[in-house]
Parts: structure tokens; C-alpha cells; sequence
């Protein structure tokens, strides 16, 4: 790692983390030790600008789930390292939306929101877009640290959206009570976007100005993530969280 920062001007740091399960993910130490040595190594080797990727989870504080909180811990080492340094703080991914286990295989949705309930998202490639304006202005972006969303949908949205790119109806519910109950990891996900904090606040008409190619939904579902989304209606046997409410 050192020899891949030196001599760099710019390094945008993102760690994998406990949240994607054991196959992709780390511990929560392992996230907040590599995040941290990357934001040290580069104030050692003179890098100008580095942009860490954290969370809009935790723009309020600790959440008190170690996958959300341990990226305000490696928030708080870079401030206090002799670096010109931006945190971006991105929603939920859209990508993960489509993820197996969700419902979509056999005509529904379950998620976190209720029907009438926003929380905003992102598409993976809008990070990319926003990481290279910031990149672009160190001037005006140092020292910043700000949530970056490119969309905002209920679930009333989402069971239309889905619906319109799949040809058929997809109902949307909540996640039942029965499955909530059954799966802390879920549970305390749904009481974070009922307190606030994944709810998302990002300024998305600033964000357009910074980033003009900033993903809708529509656009999502009918460009990148349209591959993605066929597959899932596809998976079949992956439904994990059925037996939702209905609103």
C-alpha cells in the first residue's frame, strides 16, 4: 500500500466492511484499521487530497451498529491528520436493492420503508462521477464533508418503478414484523430509517449541478441497472424475507 501511494496527488479511500456479510466483508476492526492506515500512509507521503467514503448512516453520530460507526471512527482519525481531506457520505446503493432474498423473483418487494416513507439512494457509478468533481476542486471540496444521494423513493415509488420496468405488477411491503423479529441485523436497520439516520439529507439539486449526469431511478432501472434487475426477477428460489406486511 505504501508503494501504490507514493508519489500521488489524490487517493479516494473506501474500505469493505462487515455489512456485506462474511464471504465479502471484514470485522469492523479491519475496516477501521485499513481505513485508517490509508488516510495516514497518504498524510505521510504528501498526497494533496484524500476523499474517504463513509456513510450517510452516521452524519448524526454513532448509530450504534459497527458497520455504520466504525466509519465515524476513521472519520474522526483523518481529522486529525495534517491532510487536505473531503468525506463523502453516500446513501443506501441502489444496486443493493436488487440483491437476492428481497421478492422480486415472485412479484414483490420487501425493504425497510413503508409505503409513504423516503429514504434516498445512489447508483454505485454516481459515487465514481462525484468523487472525481470533488477531486477536480480541491480548493473548494477540502475540509468538506457532505451526504451524496442521486435519488429519493418511498416505497409506493419503488413497488411503481419496479412494476413500469418489469411489464407486471411488483407489490411492495414493508418487511414483516414476523421476519423483523426474527433477524436483529434487519430490525435494527428499520428502527435507524424510523429515528432518521438512514433516512438520507443530501442536497440533490447541488449534487446535480456538481454531477449533471446524476442517476433517477427510471434511468437507473433502464441503463445500469437494468441487467441486474432482469436477473433478480429471475433468481428464482432466493426469496429470504417474504411474508411481508401489506399496507
Amino acid at each position: 500500500m505504501r508503494q501504490a501511494i507514493e508519489g500521488v496527488h489524490a487517493v479516494f479511500s473506501v474500505q469493505p466492511s462487515s455489512g456485506q456479510g462474511a464471504v465479502l466483508g471484514l470485522s469492523d476492526e479491519e475496516e477501521e484499521r485499513f481505513g485508517i492506515a490509508v488516510a495516514e500512509l497518504a498524510a505521510q507521503n504528501g498526497v494533496q487530497h484524500l476523499v474517504y467514503s463513509s456513510t450517510s448512516a452516521v452524519s448524526s453520530g454513532p448509530t450504534g451498529m459497527g458497520h455504520f460507526d466504525s466509519k465515524l471512527h476513521i472519520e474522526d482519525h483523518i481529522r486529525k491528520l495534517p491532510i487536505n481531506a473531503t468525506i463523502l457520505r453516500p446513501a443506501a446503493f441502489m444496486e443493493m436493492l436488487l440483491m437476492p432474498g428481497f421478492g422480486l423473483d415472485q412479484g414483490e418487494f420487501n425493504f425497510f420503508m413503508r409505503l409513504d416513507q423516503p429514504m434516498q439512494f445512489i447508483a454505485v457509478q454516481d459515487i465514481g462521477a462525484i468523487v472525481a468533481a470533488v477531486l477536480a476542486d480541491s480548493a473548494r471540496f477540502g475540509g468538506a464533508a457532505f451526504e451524496i444521494a442521486s435519488a429519493t423513493a418511498t416505497g409506493a415509488d419503488l413497488q411503481a418503478l419496479f412494476s413500469q420496468a418489469a411489464g407486471r405488477h411488483i407489490a411492495y411491503a414493508r418487511f414483516s414484523d414476523e421476519v423483523l423479529a426474527g433477524n436483529a441485523f434487519l430490525r435494527r436497520l428499520t428502527e435507524l430509517l424510523d429515528a432518521g439516520p438512514l433516512v438520507g439529507h443530501a442536497n440533490l439539486p447541488a449534487l446535480r449541478k456538481l454531477h449533471p449526469g446524476l442517476q433517477t431511478f427510471e434511468s437507473w432501472l433502464h441503463g445500469q441497472g437494468r441487467k441486474a434487475f432482469e436477473n433478480a426477477l429471475g433468481a428464482a428460489g432466493a426469496w429470504a424475507y417474504g411474508t411481508a406486511n401489506k399496507e
